[in-house]
């Protein structure tokens, strides 16, 4: 524990006495000097024992005040005079005890028989020893974290061990924010059965979007300081969660407690290589021609994945080594519970529940790789959706982000790929009758609604709320001025594609 007054006045071989501020001795003491400086504030770094003889200082009422307010403002810990039959003074003088009294700064005296060089010793002697016991506390919550580490009792005993030697609560996460060992965190309210608070989860995801290249921290209302460190060697493996202020002290076990749960995060990682290669073939059996809703749910009940309809996803990790596309095809088999992954013709295949957020996992897990996402579809139509995602992947490529199903339809491409100049001259061409004739865009309004719905006069009736009579006097106008014919089919792609980029050129965002 820290040097304070108290330990130095209470040895008895200083023969230090106390003549103001004596409920001040709780103070701790970073150093020892001498100087007989008038103002030597500027020289102090703060905590210091400031020793002199007063052969400067004139003992006036100001004079004392000045040069005690000076010491206390620069953070002295207490001044120590020094008396003898040779020195100026061979006892306290009057106006510096008021002054210290006035300032709380503890004013001490020392004989002359006891050199200032004893009491600089015996302070730097015990802070020598402060900091010996320090670095034993360090070595020990070492050991007994190696040790913990080395029980084979998994990242629950590390981290028990670590709450042991420092008192901060922890708790390490997956890659998604969600909690895999905790120790220390029971009595936190905020870390329940719904996993960690949001401030928490938020600081998580921050860390887990820099990989292994830095760490966070943060304030958490009721619990605190919030410290977030990466984990893993050569890809990022997990978080760890520090919920308490860190001691200087504490540092150092921290860096060791960060290398041995990596450690353990890469021995299971290796260890989980035959469950992959596992669920890797019982992917390879669901997507099987032919395969009959009975065994389709037989191999999900199998994989742990109860799900009435799956999604698929294709990722190309292009670019990369096959040893780089089966460490993606890990991250995403530990990302979604249940789920089925492999790596096969050089992509990344899996097929999922329908409740994830597929495109929040391939942001985290296969960032900037493009993707394909199938359709949801029941189990043993895997095959026809995978088949799909594949294809996506082309487009995922163009478009610089995860595809999905809906976004392989021709407008959106055209929207995407397409001279945003050429796409609105196409649809002025195919419409600029309509608009010349008909300023209030009433007729270009129920030709994209009649040809949306499928020709549905109905349907088209009620979405506009007119009589199916007004529908259809604007549709039979609109071919007029068109010259178009609804009954050949190019005429009717052409109308619904210009119509459909008018949608899509007014859409937010475009």
């Amino acid at each position: 524990m820290p040097l304070h007054l108290a330990d130095l006045v209470a040895r008895s071989e200083l023969h230090l006495s106390v003549v103001a501020a004596p409920d001040r001795l709780d103070r701790p003491v970073e150093a020892a000097h001498a100087s007989e400086l008038l103002r030597p504030g500027q020289w102090l770094q703060g905590g210091e024992l400031l020793m002199t003889i007063g052969l400067l200082l004139p003992m006036t009422e100001e004079a004392c005040r000045a040069y005690v307010q000076d010491c206390a403002a620069a953070g002295a810990g207490a001044l120590v005079l020094g008396l003898g039959r040779e020195l100026p003074y061979q006892e306290a003088p009057a106006p510096l005890i008021a002054a210290a009294e006035a300032a709380g700064l503890p004013l001490l005296t020392v004989p002359d028989e006891v050199p200032f060089i004893a009491v600089t010793k015996a302070v730097f002697a015990a802070k020598a020893a402060e900091q010996h016991r320090a670095l034993e506390r360090v070595f020990d919550a070492q050991r007994r974290l190696t040790a913990a580490a080395a029980s084979g009792r998994g990242l629950t005993a590390t981290l028990e061990a670590w709450v042991d030697a420092t008192g901060i609560a922890a708790a390490v996460t997956d890659l998604l924010g969600r909690p895999i060992a905790a120790a220390g965190l029971d009595d936190l309210d905020p870390f329940g059965p719904a996993g960690l608070p949001p401030a928490v989860t938020e600081l998580v995801h921050k860390v887990a979007g820099r990989g292994l290249r830095g760490s966070a921290s943060s304030a958490s209302g009721s619990l605190g300081s919030v410290e977030v460190q990466p984990l893993g060697a050569n890809r990022l493996r997990g978080l760890l969660v520090l919920v308490g202020t860190l001691a200087p002290n504490d540092r150092m076990p921290a860096s060791g407690l960060v290398s041995l749960l990596s450690l353990e995060l890469e021995r299971r990682h290796l260890a989980d290589e035959p469950e992959r290669r596992r669920r890797s073939a019982l992917l390879g059996r669901l997507l099987t021609e032919g395969v009959s809703a009975e065994h389709a749910h037989d191999v999900l009940a199998v994989a742990g994945l109860a799900s009435d309809t799956v999604r698929t996803v294709a990722v190309d990790p292009s670019g990369t080594s096959a040893e780089m596309a089966a460490e993606v095809a890990a991250d995403l088999a530990l990302a979604v519970p249940g789920g089925l992954v492999r790596v096969h013709d050089g992509l990344v295949e899996a097929v999922v529940g329908d409740n994830l957020d597929l495109i929040e996992i391939l942001s985290r897990f296969a960032s900037g790789a493009p993707a394909g996402i199938g359709p949801a579809v029941p189990p043993e139509a895997a095959t026809g959706s995978l088949r799909q995602a594949r294809a996506l992947v082309a487009v995922s490529r163009a478009l610089g982000h995860p595809a999905q199903t809906r976004e392989a339809h021709s407008a959106r491409l055209l929207l995407e790929f397409g001279d945003r100049r050429a796409l609105r001259g196409y649809a002025d061409a195919v419409l600029g009758p309509l608009d010349s004739a008909d300023p209030t865009g009433d007729l270009v309004r129920t030709l994209a609604t009649w040809l949306d719905t499928g020709g549905s006069w109905d349907e088209t009736s009620r979405r506009l709320a007119v009589h199916r009579h007004t529908a259809r006097n604007r549709i039979d106008k609109a071919m007029r001025l068109t010259g178009r014919n609804l009954d050949d089919g190019d005429d009717r792609f052409d109308l619904w594609l210009a119509t459909r980029i008018r949608q899509e050129m007014k859409a937010p965002g475009t």
